[in-house]
């Protein structure tokens, strides 16, 4: 079952705990699960364990809070929010059950990126994949709303990112010519190769769809990490053209 047939339900929000919890016990009505214990002792929720349903419900608590700060969710935001997700159809009425309630609630988002910071402590690349997902619902309808980026820029700030990490996510997104490769690489021009080579090479290692779901990005997600590694690469191509390097 994907984690989204998983999420909804009282034990799903008792394990997360926290704000994210709190959003889940109440979406959840009648539905019922059960925590099974992981073979490390670790709580499960039908095989998905909390950090997987931490990212998968922080993207969407977040989503619905940037959805307020331009007073409307277009028909190109909805299917981007579709297509982030690949909610099967029988869950979007389960999803848009957590959507509209986050989305209604008076809480500020600072409480839910907040917990979502604390649990993803140290853990950059999967940060910036939330981070990333909402970029991509923001850009559906081919503009970033200017309190659409101030919202973005604040959830980084909020999860850690310096200026030149928010700027580095934003230009993969919005630059009309393509985002720096540098920049995407997060080194400057003046790198030796030896430096562009070791940028790389952790890049990759971090950003790897296999670690990032090892260390709770959902499988849902696996095709957003998919086009991170890609972009990663292309960059790198983009450099080893330039600069001449085998």
């Amino acid at each position: 079952m994907s984690i989204w047939g998983k999420i909804i339900g009282g034990a799903a929000g008792f394990a997360l705990g926290g704000p994210l919890g709190a959003i889940l016990g109440a979406t959840a009505g009648h539905v019922v699960d059960k925590i099974k214990s992981a073979a490390n002792g670790g709580p499960q929720l039908g095989g998905h364990d909390p950090r997987q349903v931490a990212f998968a419900t922080g993207v969407i608590v977040l989503a619905a809070k940037m959805a307020k700060v331009d007073g409307h969710v277009s028909r190109d935001e909805i299917n981007a929010f579709k297509r982030v997700f690949h909610i099967p159809p029988g869950e979007e009425k389960n999803v848009g059950r957590i959507f509209d309630m986050a989305r209604a609630s008076s809480d500020g988002f600072e409480i839910y990126a907040r917990q979502i910071a604390t649990m993803f402590r140290g853990e950059h690349a999967l940060l910036e994949g939330i981070l990333e997902a909402l970029y991509q619902i923001a850009m559906a309808d081919g503009e970033l709303h200017p309190a659409e980026q101030a919202y973005l820029k604040k959830v980084a700030h909020i999860f850690g990112f310096a200026d030149v990490d928010f700027d580095r996510v934003h230009h993969a997104y919005t630059a009309s010519n393509g985002a720096d490769p540098f920049e995407q690489l997060g080194v400057t021009r003046d790198a030796s190769d030896d430096e562009l080579k070791a940028a790389h090479r952790k890049l990759s290692r971090e950003n790897h769809p296999d670690t990032l779901m090892a260390k709770g990005m959902p499988p849902e997600f696996i095709e957003q990490a998919n086009d991170k590694m890609a972009r990663i690469n292309a960059a790198w191509d983009q450099i080893r053209k330039e600069r001449g390097i085998r």
